[in-house]
Protein backbone atom coordinates (compact mmCIF):
# COMPACT_ATOMS: atom_id res chain seq x y z
CA UNK A 1 0.00 0.00 0.00
CA UNK A 2 2.98 2.34 0.13
CA UNK A 3 2.36 3.68 -3.36
CA UNK A 4 -1.33 4.08 -2.60
CA UNK A 5 -0.52 6.23 0.40
CA UNK A 6 1.44 8.63 -1.76
CA UNK A 7 -1.13 9.10 -4.52
CA UNK A 8 -4.87 8.95 -5.05
CA UNK A 9 -6.21 5.48 -5.76
CA UNK A 10 -9.00 6.88 -7.93
CA UNK A 11 -6.98 9.75 -9.34
CA UNK A 12 -3.41 8.80 -10.33
CA UNK A 13 -1.05 11.72 -10.78
CA UNK A 14 -0.25 10.81 -14.37
CA UNK A 15 -3.92 11.17 -15.35
CA UNK A 16 -4.83 14.14 -13.22
CA UNK A 17 -4.07 16.96 -15.64
CA UNK A 18 -6.01 15.40 -18.49
CA UNK A 19 -9.00 14.74 -16.20
CA UNK A 20 -9.00 18.33 -14.95
CA UNK A 21 -8.54 19.77 -18.42
CA UNK A 22 -11.82 18.10 -19.43
CA UNK A 23 -13.52 19.43 -16.32
CA UNK A 24 -15.26 17.44 -13.64
CA UNK A 25 -18.35 16.61 -15.69
CA UNK A 26 -18.06 13.18 -17.22
CA UNK A 27 -14.76 12.44 -15.49
CA UNK A 28 -14.37 8.86 -14.35
CA UNK A 29 -13.53 10.07 -10.82
CA UNK A 30 -16.63 12.28 -10.36
CA UNK A 31 -18.67 11.00 -7.42
CA UNK A 32 -20.30 14.33 -6.63
CA UNK A 33 -23.73 12.71 -6.67
CA UNK A 34 -22.73 10.63 -3.62
CA UNK A 35 -21.59 13.54 -1.42
CA UNK A 36 -23.48 13.54 1.88
CA UNK A 37 -25.96 10.97 0.52
CA UNK A 38 -26.90 8.18 2.93
CA UNK A 39 -27.64 5.84 0.03
CA UNK A 40 -23.98 5.83 -1.03
CA UNK A 41 -22.32 6.11 2.37
CA UNK A 42 -21.13 3.68 5.00
CA UNK A 43 -20.18 6.06 7.82
CA UNK A 44 -21.13 9.29 9.55
CA UNK A 45 -18.50 12.01 9.86
CA UNK A 46 -19.13 14.27 12.83
CA UNK A 47 -17.29 17.59 12.51
CA UNK A 48 -16.87 19.53 15.75
CA UNK A 49 -16.24 23.18 14.96
CA UNK A 50 -14.25 24.77 17.74
CA UNK A 51 -14.29 28.46 18.59
CA UNK A 52 -11.59 30.61 20.14
CA UNK A 53 -10.24 34.15 20.20
CA UNK A 54 -8.79 33.86 16.72
CA UNK A 55 -11.59 31.99 15.00
CA UNK A 56 -14.33 34.54 14.48
CA UNK A 57 -14.14 34.21 10.70
CA UNK A 58 -12.78 31.61 8.30
CA UNK A 59 -9.45 32.66 6.82
CA UNK A 60 -10.88 33.37 3.41
CA UNK A 61 -13.67 35.59 4.76
CA UNK A 62 -12.82 39.24 5.16
CA UNK A 63 -9.49 38.68 3.40
CA UNK A 64 -9.63 40.52 0.11
CA UNK A 65 -5.97 40.04 -0.73
CA UNK A 66 -3.06 37.71 -0.26
CA UNK A 67 -1.50 40.17 2.18
CA UNK A 68 -4.67 40.13 4.33
CA UNK A 69 -4.66 36.33 4.27
CA UNK A 70 -1.01 36.13 5.33
CA UNK A 71 -1.49 38.62 8.17
CA UNK A 72 -4.61 36.80 9.38
CA UNK A 73 -2.89 33.41 9.41
CA UNK A 74 0.12 34.86 11.20
CA UNK A 75 -2.11 36.33 13.92
CA UNK A 76 -4.03 33.06 14.22
CA UNK A 77 -0.83 31.00 14.52
CA UNK A 78 0.38 33.31 17.28
CA UNK A 79 -2.97 33.05 19.10
CA UNK A 80 -3.01 29.28 18.79
CA UNK A 81 0.41 29.06 20.42
CA UNK A 82 -1.08 30.79 23.45
CA UNK A 83 -4.12 28.53 23.65
CA UNK A 84 -4.11 25.23 25.48
CA UNK A 85 -4.83 21.98 23.68
CA UNK A 86 -8.10 20.40 24.77
CA UNK A 87 -8.88 16.68 24.37
CA UNK A 88 -12.51 15.69 24.75
CA UNK A 89 -13.21 12.21 26.10
CA UNK A 90 -13.81 9.57 23.48
CA UNK A 91 -17.26 8.10 23.27
CA UNK A 92 -17.38 4.28 22.99
CA UNK A 93 -18.94 4.38 19.53
CA UNK A 94 -16.75 7.19 18.13
CA UNK A 95 -13.15 8.05 17.39
CA UNK A 96 -12.30 11.72 17.88
CA UNK A 97 -9.50 13.28 15.85
CA UNK A 98 -7.98 16.38 17.36
CA UNK A 99 -7.08 19.28 15.05
CA UNK A 100 -3.34 18.90 15.37
CA UNK A 101 -3.13 15.08 15.45
CA UNK A 102 0.21 14.11 13.90
CA UNK A 103 -0.57 10.46 13.21
CA UNK A 104 -3.72 8.37 13.36
CA UNK A 105 -1.95 5.62 15.31
CA UNK A 106 -1.57 8.05 18.20
CA UNK A 107 -5.33 8.51 18.48
CA UNK A 108 -6.07 4.98 19.61
CA UNK A 109 -6.44 5.64 23.31
CA UNK A 110 -7.82 8.27 25.64
CA UNK A 111 -4.55 9.47 27.09
CA UNK A 112 -3.57 13.10 26.69
CA UNK A 113 -0.81 13.49 24.12
CA UNK A 114 0.17 17.02 25.21
CA UNK A 115 1.78 17.32 28.64
CA UNK A 116 0.62 20.91 28.97
CA UNK A 117 -3.00 20.20 27.96
CA UNK A 118 -5.76 20.90 30.45
CA UNK A 119 -7.61 18.03 32.07
CA UNK A 120 -10.25 16.25 30.01
CA UNK A 121 -13.80 17.50 30.46
CA UNK A 122 -17.15 16.02 29.71
CA UNK A 123 -18.20 16.33 26.07
CA UNK A 124 -20.91 18.88 25.40
CA UNK A 125 -23.25 19.03 22.43
CA UNK A 126 -24.34 22.65 22.63
CA UNK A 127 -21.69 24.91 24.07
CA UNK A 128 -24.54 26.92 25.64
CA UNK A 129 -23.36 26.47 29.22
CA UNK A 130 -23.09 29.48 31.49
CA UNK A 131 -19.70 30.97 30.83
CA UNK A 132 -19.56 32.27 34.36
CA UNK A 133 -19.93 28.90 36.03
CA UNK A 134 -16.89 27.17 37.47
CA UNK A 135 -17.50 24.05 35.41
CA UNK A 136 -17.10 25.89 32.12
CA UNK A 137 -14.40 28.37 33.08
CA UNK A 138 -12.02 26.56 30.68
CA UNK A 139 -13.84 28.29 27.83
CA UNK A 140 -11.92 31.49 28.50
CA UNK A 141 -8.57 29.85 27.89
CA UNK A 142 -9.48 27.02 25.55
CA UNK A 143 -11.60 26.45 22.46
CA UNK A 144 -15.19 25.29 22.86
CA UNK A 145 -17.55 23.53 20.50
CA UNK A 146 -19.43 26.21 18.56
CA UNK A 147 -21.47 23.80 16.45
CA UNK A 148 -21.45 20.28 15.07
CA UNK A 149 -21.92 19.18 11.47
CA UNK A 150 -22.73 15.59 10.51
CA UNK A 151 -22.08 14.27 7.01
CA UNK A 152 -22.70 10.94 5.34
CA UNK A 153 -19.39 9.75 3.91
CA UNK A 154 -18.04 6.89 1.84
CA UNK A 155 -14.88 5.55 3.44
CA UNK A 156 -13.57 3.97 0.18
CA UNK A 157 -13.78 7.34 -1.63
CA UNK A 158 -12.07 9.28 1.16
CA UNK A 159 -9.45 6.56 1.73
CA UNK A 160 -8.67 6.47 -2.00
CA UNK A 161 -8.01 10.21 -2.02
CA UNK A 162 -6.14 10.59 1.24
CA UNK A 163 -3.53 8.57 3.19
CA UNK A 164 -4.88 10.35 6.29
CA UNK A 165 -8.34 8.84 5.87
CA UNK A 166 -6.88 5.55 4.64
CA UNK A 167 -5.00 5.16 7.93
CA UNK A 168 -8.08 6.26 9.87
CA UNK A 169 -10.29 3.62 8.30
CA UNK A 170 -7.72 0.81 8.23
CA UNK A 171 -5.62 1.21 11.38
CA UNK A 172 -6.74 -2.10 12.83
CA UNK A 173 -8.29 -0.48 15.90
CA UNK A 174 -11.80 -1.25 17.08
CA UNK A 175 -12.80 2.35 16.42
CA UNK A 176 -11.96 2.01 12.74
CA UNK A 177 -14.82 -0.49 12.43
CA UNK A 178 -17.37 1.88 13.97
CA UNK A 179 -19.87 3.82 11.92
CA UNK A 180 -19.14 7.19 13.56
CA UNK A 181 -15.92 9.18 13.15
CA UNK A 182 -15.38 12.61 14.67
CA UNK A 183 -13.05 15.35 13.38
CA UNK A 184 -12.32 18.47 15.38
CA UNK A 185 -11.36 21.62 13.51
CA UNK A 186 -11.07 25.34 14.18
CA UNK A 187 -13.88 27.57 12.97
CA UNK A 188 -11.41 29.19 10.57
CA UNK A 189 -11.02 25.83 8.78
CA UNK A 190 -14.70 25.00 8.34
CA UNK A 191 -15.27 26.44 4.87
CA UNK A 192 -11.99 25.00 3.54
CA UNK A 193 -12.72 21.52 4.93
CA UNK A 194 -16.20 21.46 3.36
CA UNK A 195 -14.66 22.47 0.02
CA UNK A 196 -12.03 19.77 0.42
CA UNK A 197 -14.55 17.03 1.21
CA UNK A 198 -16.64 18.09 -1.78
CA UNK A 199 -13.50 18.01 -3.96
CA UNK A 200 -12.72 14.46 -2.86
CA UNK A 201 -16.02 13.43 -4.42
CA UNK A 202 -16.31 15.76 -7.40
CA UNK A 203 -12.75 16.80 -8.35
CA UNK A 204 -13.80 20.45 -8.46
CA UNK A 205 -14.01 23.50 -6.20
CA UNK A 206 -16.50 26.34 -5.96
CA UNK A 207 -14.05 28.93 -4.59
CA UNK A 208 -12.03 31.06 -6.99
CA UNK A 209 -10.22 33.74 -4.95
CA UNK A 210 -6.58 33.33 -3.97
CA UNK A 211 -7.16 33.54 -0.16
CA UNK A 212 -9.93 30.91 -0.30
CA UNK A 213 -7.86 28.62 -2.55
CA UNK A 214 -4.93 28.92 -0.16
CA UNK A 215 -7.23 27.90 2.72
CA UNK A 216 -8.29 24.81 0.81
CA UNK A 217 -4.68 24.06 -0.12
CA UNK A 218 -3.62 24.18 3.55
CA UNK A 219 -6.55 21.95 4.52
CA UNK A 220 -5.66 19.53 1.71
CA UNK A 221 -2.09 19.36 3.03
CA UNK A 222 -3.31 18.73 6.57
CA UNK A 223 -5.53 15.85 5.47
CA UNK A 224 -3.03 14.61 2.84
CA UNK A 225 -5.12 15.11 -0.31
CA UNK A 226 -2.31 15.67 -2.80
CA UNK A 227 -4.61 15.88 -5.84
CA UNK A 228 -6.48 18.83 -4.28
CA UNK A 229 -3.18 20.56 -3.48
CA UNK A 230 -2.13 20.21 -7.11
CA UNK A 231 -5.53 21.44 -8.28
CA UNK A 232 -5.38 24.51 -6.01
CA UNK A 233 -1.81 25.10 -7.14
CA UNK A 234 -2.88 25.07 -10.79
CA UNK A 235 -5.75 27.51 -10.16
CA UNK A 236 -3.48 29.85 -8.21
CA UNK A 237 -0.93 29.80 -11.04
CA UNK A 238 -3.66 30.98 -13.41
CA UNK A 239 -4.59 33.95 -11.22
CA UNK A 240 -2.76 37.29 -11.56
CA UNK A 241 0.32 37.24 -9.35
CA UNK A 242 1.71 40.05 -7.20
CA UNK A 243 5.04 40.36 -5.37
CA UNK A 244 3.20 39.61 -2.10
CA UNK A 245 1.51 36.48 -3.43
CA UNK A 246 4.71 35.26 -5.13
CA UNK A 247 6.65 35.55 -1.86
CA UNK A 248 3.88 33.69 -0.03
CA UNK A 249 3.96 30.88 -2.61
CA UNK A 250 7.74 30.62 -2.25
CA UNK A 251 7.22 29.99 1.46
CA UNK A 252 4.69 27.19 0.91
CA UNK A 253 7.15 24.25 0.68
CA UNK A 254 8.36 25.06 4.21
CA UNK A 255 4.77 25.50 5.44
CA UNK A 256 3.26 22.28 4.12
CA UNK A 257 4.15 18.63 4.51
CA UNK A 258 3.71 17.73 0.84
CA UNK A 259 5.93 20.38 -0.72
CA UNK A 260 6.18 18.48 -4.01
CA UNK A 261 2.48 19.11 -4.71
CA UNK A 262 3.01 22.90 -4.72
CA UNK A 263 6.34 22.87 -6.57
CA UNK A 264 4.86 24.09 -9.88
CA UNK A 265 3.33 27.03 -8.01
CA UNK A 266 6.61 27.94 -6.33
CA UNK A 267 8.39 27.63 -9.69
CA UNK A 268 5.86 30.02 -11.22
CA UNK A 269 6.40 32.43 -8.32
CA UNK A 270 10.17 32.36 -8.93
CA UNK A 271 9.65 33.07 -12.62
CA UNK A 272 7.29 35.94 -11.81
CA UNK A 273 9.77 37.61 -9.45
CA UNK A 274 12.67 37.04 -11.83
CA UNK A 275 10.69 38.61 -14.68
CA UNK A 276 9.32 41.53 -12.66
CA UNK A 277 12.70 42.49 -11.23
CA UNK A 278 14.97 41.54 -14.12
CA UNK A 279 15.92 45.21 -14.41
CA UNK A 280 16.76 45.70 -10.75
CA UNK A 281 17.83 49.31 -11.19
CA UNK A 282 14.18 50.31 -11.82
CA UNK A 283 13.01 48.74 -8.54
CA UNK A 284 16.07 49.18 -6.36
CA UNK A 285 14.25 50.09 -3.13
CA UNK A 286 11.63 47.39 -3.68
CA UNK A 287 14.24 44.70 -4.32
CA UNK A 288 16.32 45.77 -1.33
CA UNK A 289 13.27 45.13 0.88
CA UNK A 290 12.66 41.60 -0.43
CA UNK A 291 13.27 38.61 1.87
CA UNK A 292 15.94 36.01 1.20
CA UNK A 293 13.67 33.71 -0.87
CA UNK A 294 12.82 36.59 -3.20
CA UNK A 295 16.47 37.53 -3.71
CA UNK A 296 17.35 33.90 -4.46
CA UNK A 297 14.59 33.74 -7.09
CA UNK A 298 15.88 36.87 -8.83
CA UNK A 299 19.57 35.94 -8.63
CA UNK A 300 18.93 32.50 -10.13
CA UNK A 301 17.64 34.04 -13.39
CA UNK A 302 19.72 34.04 -16.58
CA UNK A 303 17.80 37.05 -17.90
CA UNK A 304 18.82 39.75 -15.45
CA UNK A 305 19.25 43.08 -17.24
CA UNK A 306 22.41 43.86 -15.33
CA UNK A 307 25.58 45.60 -16.38
CA UNK A 308 27.88 42.75 -15.36
CA UNK A 309 28.30 40.01 -12.78
CA UNK A 310 30.40 42.50 -10.80
CA UNK A 311 27.17 44.49 -10.37
CA UNK A 312 25.33 41.35 -9.20
CA UNK A 313 28.02 40.78 -6.58
CA UNK A 314 27.85 44.40 -5.42
CA UNK A 315 24.07 44.26 -5.11
CA UNK A 316 24.06 40.98 -3.14
CA UNK A 317 26.65 42.40 -0.77
CA UNK A 318 24.64 45.60 -0.27
CA UNK A 319 21.42 43.61 0.37
CA UNK A 320 23.13 41.27 2.84
CA UNK A 321 24.65 44.16 4.78
CA UNK A 322 21.22 45.80 5.03
CA UNK A 323 19.27 42.69 6.00
CA UNK A 324 21.92 41.04 8.20
CA UNK A 325 23.78 43.75 10.16
CA UNK A 326 25.56 41.14 12.32
CA UNK A 327 28.72 39.91 10.58
CA UNK A 328 28.27 36.32 11.76
CA UNK A 329 24.73 36.12 10.35
CA UNK A 330 25.80 37.80 7.13
CA UNK A 331 28.68 35.38 6.56
CA UNK A 332 26.32 32.47 7.13
CA UNK A 333 23.67 33.59 4.65
CA UNK A 334 26.24 34.62 2.01
CA UNK A 335 28.26 31.42 2.31
CA UNK A 336 25.40 28.92 2.56
CA UNK A 337 22.61 30.54 0.52
CA UNK A 338 23.58 33.43 -1.77
CA UNK A 339 27.11 32.70 -3.00
CA UNK A 340 25.80 29.87 -5.19
CA UNK A 341 23.75 32.40 -7.20
CA UNK A 342 26.67 34.74 -7.91
CA UNK A 343 28.40 33.66 -11.11
CA UNK A 344 31.96 34.34 -10.04
CA UNK A 345 33.53 32.94 -13.28
CA UNK A 346 32.03 35.93 -15.14
CA UNK A 347 33.31 38.55 -12.74
CA UNK A 348 36.36 40.59 -13.68
CA UNK A 349 39.71 39.68 -12.17
CA UNK A 350 39.88 43.08 -10.50
CA UNK A 351 36.62 42.37 -8.66
CA UNK A 352 37.70 38.81 -7.81
CA UNK A 353 40.73 40.29 -6.03
CA UNK A 354 38.33 42.32 -3.90
CA UNK A 355 36.32 39.18 -3.09
CA UNK A 356 39.45 37.64 -1.56
CA UNK A 357 39.82 40.55 0.85
CA UNK A 358 36.08 41.01 1.56
CA UNK A 359 35.37 40.51 5.25
CA UNK A 360 31.72 39.63 4.58
CA UNK A 361 32.76 36.22 3.30
CA UNK A 362 34.51 33.58 5.32
CA UNK A 363 38.05 33.48 3.91
CA UNK A 364 37.89 29.76 3.15
CA UNK A 365 34.64 30.25 1.23
CA UNK A 366 35.89 33.24 -0.79
CA UNK A 367 39.18 31.49 -1.64
CA UNK A 368 37.32 28.48 -2.98
CA UNK A 369 34.95 30.63 -5.06
CA UNK A 370 37.72 32.74 -6.58
CA UNK A 371 39.91 29.72 -7.33
CA UNK A 372 37.03 27.99 -9.10
CA UNK A 373 36.34 31.15 -11.12
CA UNK A 374 39.96 31.53 -12.19
CA UNK A 375 40.22 27.88 -13.23
CA UNK A 376 37.08 28.32 -15.35
CA UNK A 377 38.51 31.43 -17.02
CA UNK A 378 41.68 29.51 -17.85
CA UNK A 379 39.80 26.65 -19.53
CA UNK A 380 39.63 26.30 -23.29
CA UNK A 381 36.35 27.59 -24.80
CA UNK A 382 35.05 24.09 -25.63
CA UNK A 383 35.70 23.00 -22.05
CA UNK A 384 33.89 26.08 -20.74
CA UNK A 385 30.88 25.24 -22.91
CA UNK A 386 30.96 21.67 -21.60
CA UNK A 387 31.02 22.84 -17.98
CA UNK A 388 28.16 25.26 -18.66
CA UNK A 389 26.10 22.48 -20.27
CA UNK A 390 26.64 20.23 -17.24
CA UNK A 391 25.66 23.07 -14.91
CA UNK A 392 22.51 24.07 -16.83
CA UNK A 393 20.48 21.30 -15.19
CA UNK A 394 21.35 22.40 -11.65
CA UNK A 395 20.01 25.20 -9.45
CA UNK A 396 23.34 27.01 -9.10
CA UNK A 397 24.08 27.70 -12.79
CA UNK A 398 27.36 29.37 -11.79
CA UNK A 399 28.97 28.61 -15.17
CA UNK A 400 26.02 29.95 -17.19
CA UNK A 401 26.56 33.38 -18.71
CA UNK A 402 23.77 35.93 -18.19
CA UNK A 403 22.67 38.47 -20.83
CA UNK A 404 24.88 41.20 -19.41
CA UNK A 405 24.61 44.78 -20.58
CA UNK A 406 28.41 44.76 -20.76
CA UNK A 407 29.65 41.66 -22.55
CA UNK A 408 32.42 39.63 -20.86
CA UNK A 409 35.87 39.68 -22.46
CA UNK A 410 39.03 37.64 -22.10
CA UNK A 411 42.18 39.64 -21.62
CA UNK A 412 45.84 38.65 -21.94
CA UNK A 413 48.25 41.25 -20.52
CA UNK A 414 51.95 41.81 -21.19
CA UNK A 415 54.37 44.10 -19.34
CA UNK A 416 57.51 43.43 -21.44
CA UNK A 417 58.91 44.34 -23.86
CA UNK A 418 56.00 46.79 -24.05
CA UNK A 419 52.82 47.32 -22.08
CA UNK A 420 50.26 45.54 -24.18
CA UNK A 421 46.95 43.64 -23.88
CA UNK A 422 45.02 41.38 -26.22
CA UNK A 423 41.24 41.41 -25.73
CA UNK A 424 38.83 38.75 -27.05
CA UNK A 425 35.13 39.56 -27.45
CA UNK A 426 32.62 36.93 -28.64
CA UNK A 427 29.12 37.89 -29.81
CA UNK A 428 26.31 35.47 -30.63
CA UNK A 429 24.50 35.77 -33.96
CA UNK A 430 21.24 36.72 -32.20
CA UNK A 431 23.05 39.44 -30.25
CA UNK A 432 24.29 40.93 -33.50
CA UNK A 433 20.86 40.61 -35.13
CA UNK A 434 19.33 42.55 -32.22
CA UNK A 435 21.63 45.49 -32.99
CA UNK A 436 19.76 46.33 -36.22
CA UNK A 437 19.05 49.09 -37.16
CA UNK A 438 20.94 51.35 -34.75
CA UNK A 439 21.83 49.37 -31.63
CA UNK A 440 25.12 48.96 -29.85
CA UNK A 441 26.59 46.57 -27.30
CA UNK A 442 29.44 47.30 -24.92
CA UNK A 443 32.12 45.06 -23.47
CA UNK A 444 33.17 44.92 -19.85
CA UNK A 445 36.00 47.26 -18.97
CA UNK A 446 39.59 46.09 -19.24
CA UNK A 447 42.74 47.90 -18.17
CA UNK A 448 46.04 48.88 -19.72
CA UNK A 449 48.62 51.06 -18.02
CA UNK A 450 46.20 51.81 -15.20
CA UNK A 451 43.55 53.17 -17.60
CA UNK A 452 40.15 51.58 -18.23
CA UNK A 453 39.06 50.79 -21.80
CA UNK A 454 36.06 49.12 -23.45
CA UNK A 455 34.97 47.84 -26.87
CA UNK A 456 31.61 48.68 -28.45
CA UNK A 457 29.99 46.94 -31.43
CA UNK A 458 27.50 48.98 -33.48
CA UNK A 459 25.00 48.66 -36.27
CA UNK A 460 25.30 51.98 -38.08
CA UNK A 461 25.26 53.56 -41.53
CA UNK A 462 28.37 53.64 -43.66
CA UNK A 463 30.13 56.93 -44.25
CA UNK A 464 27.97 57.72 -47.30
CA UNK A 465 24.81 56.75 -45.33
CA UNK A 466 23.86 54.37 -48.13
CA UNK A 467 23.54 51.09 -46.16
CA UNK A 468 23.78 49.61 -42.68
CA UNK A 469 27.00 47.90 -41.61
CA UNK A 470 28.83 46.45 -38.61
CA UNK A 471 31.24 48.75 -36.75
CA UNK A 472 33.70 48.21 -33.91
CA UNK A 473 35.04 50.94 -31.63
CA UNK A 474 37.54 51.32 -28.78
CA UNK A 475 36.83 53.77 -25.97
CA UNK A 476 38.60 55.00 -22.87
CA UNK A 477 36.52 54.79 -19.72
CA UNK A 478 37.92 57.51 -17.49
CA UNK A 479 36.78 61.05 -18.04
CA UNK A 480 39.03 64.03 -17.45
CA UNK A 481 42.20 65.55 -18.85
CA UNK A 482 44.25 62.33 -19.00
CA UNK A 483 46.00 61.87 -22.35
CA UNK A 484 46.89 58.33 -23.46
CA UNK A 485 48.51 57.33 -26.80
CA UNK A 486 47.64 53.78 -27.98
CA UNK A 487 48.35 51.67 -31.06
CA UNK A 488 45.44 49.29 -31.73
CA UNK A 489 44.46 46.56 -34.16
CA UNK A 490 41.04 44.94 -34.74
CA UNK A 491 40.82 41.37 -36.07
CA UNK A 492 38.13 38.71 -36.56
CA UNK A 493 38.09 34.99 -37.24
CA UNK A 494 36.86 34.17 -40.72
CA UNK A 495 36.17 31.12 -42.84
CA UNK A 496 37.55 28.94 -44.26
CA UNK A 497 40.71 28.95 -42.11
CA UNK A 498 38.86 30.18 -38.99
CA UNK A 499 42.02 32.09 -38.08
CA UNK A 500 42.06 35.71 -36.93
CA UNK A 501 42.43 38.09 -39.87
CA UNK A 502 43.44 41.71 -39.29
CA UNK A 503 40.71 44.16 -40.33
CA UNK A 504 41.91 47.55 -39.16
CA UNK A 505 44.99 49.15 -37.61
CA UNK A 506 45.38 52.61 -36.21
CA UNK A 507 46.72 54.80 -33.45
CA UNK A 508 44.98 57.33 -31.30
CA UNK A 509 45.74 59.69 -28.44
CA UNK A 510 42.83 59.22 -26.04
CA UNK A 511 41.44 61.82 -23.72
CA UNK A 512 38.74 60.93 -21.19
CA UNK A 513 35.47 59.66 -22.66
CA UNK A 514 36.67 59.50 -26.28
CA UNK A 515 36.31 56.50 -28.65
CA UNK A 516 37.82 55.55 -31.99
CA UNK A 517 37.14 52.75 -34.46
CA UNK A 518 35.83 51.75 -37.87
CA UNK A 519 32.21 52.21 -39.01
CA UNK A 520 32.32 49.30 -41.48
CA UNK A 521 34.75 46.79 -40.05
CA UNK A 522 34.17 44.11 -42.70
CA UNK A 523 33.61 46.49 -45.68
CA UNK A 524 30.29 44.81 -46.50
CA UNK A 525 26.61 45.73 -46.02
CA UNK A 526 24.73 44.51 -42.93
CA UNK A 527 22.70 42.00 -44.96
CA UNK A 528 25.88 40.31 -46.21
CA UNK A 529 27.40 40.34 -42.73
CA UNK A 530 24.33 38.61 -41.24
CA UNK A 531 23.71 36.23 -44.16
CA UNK A 532 23.59 32.46 -43.58
CA UNK A 533 26.81 32.06 -45.64
CA UNK A 534 28.60 34.87 -43.79
CA UNK A 535 32.33 34.29 -43.42
CA UNK A 536 32.39 35.70 -39.90
CA UNK A 537 29.96 33.55 -37.89
CA UNK A 538 31.50 30.25 -36.84
CA UNK A 539 28.95 27.96 -35.19
CA UNK A 540 26.82 31.03 -34.58
CA UNK A 541 29.59 33.07 -32.88
CA UNK A 542 31.38 36.20 -34.08
CA UNK A 543 34.94 36.15 -32.71
CA UNK A 544 36.55 39.58 -32.37
CA UNK A 545 40.03 40.53 -31.14
CA UNK A 546 41.53 43.89 -30.21
CA UNK A 547 45.23 44.36 -29.53
CA UNK A 548 46.29 47.49 -27.64
CA UNK A 549 49.84 48.73 -27.11
CA UNK A 550 50.96 51.85 -25.23
CA UNK A 551 53.00 54.16 -27.46
CA UNK A 552 56.22 55.58 -26.02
Amino acid sequence: MKDQLNSDLFDPRNEMDSDYSRGSTGSGGDFGFAFNDSNFSDRLLRIEIMGGPSDCLPDGEGCTSIADWARHRKRRREDMKKENVLDLSLCPEEQVLNDGQPDMDDAAGCENQDEEAVAMVEETQSGDEDANSNESSWNMDCSTVLRVKTLHISSPILAAKSPFFYKLFSNGMRESEQRHVTLRINASEEAALMELLNFMYSNTLSVTTAPALLDVLMAADKFEVASCMRYCSRLLRNLPMTPESALLYLDLPSSVLMGEAVQPLTDAAKQYLASRYKDMTKFQEEVMALPLAGIEAIMSSDDLQIASEDAVYDFVLKWARTQYPKLEDRREVLGSRLARFIRFPYMTCRKLKKVLTCNDFDHEVSSKLVLEALFFKAEAPHRQRSLAAEESATLNRRFIERAYKYRPVKVVEFELPRQQCVVYLDLKREECANLFPSGRVYSQAFHLGGQGFFLSAHCNMDQQSSFHCFGLFLGMQEKGSVSFAVDYEFAARSKPTEEFVSKYKGNYTFTGGKAVGYRNLFAIPWTSFMAEDSLYFINGILHLRAELTIRH
